[in-house]
């Protein structure tokens, strides 16, 4: 089974709430993820706050095509569910 992010709900700062395909749910603070070209408009927190769920990539992305791997995110993320 492939892993997807099914929701992506921001929560304060660069935390983000996330759903996987798998039930899993964890909470994942991505602010010292935020290097590279792709990634420095994400340190506007108001820019940051576009992030959504791409049903056809199925994971999280921003307006400039930013994204990160679901693997990722739920390696660094704290597991809740």
């Amino acid at each position: 089974m492939f892993l997807h992010v099914e929701e992506c709900e921001h929560l304060k700062d660069y935390v983000l709430r996330i759903r996987f395909n798998t039930g899993e749910v964890a909470e994942v603070d991505l602010k010292d993820e935020l290097y590279g070209e792709i990634f420095q408009p994400l340190q506007s927190i108001e820019f940051f706050k576009k992030c959504t769920c791409n049903p056809e990539t199925n994971t999280i992305e921003w307006p400039n095509g930013a994204d990160f791997a679901p693997e990722f995110l739920l390696e660094h993320g704290k597991v809740l569910a």
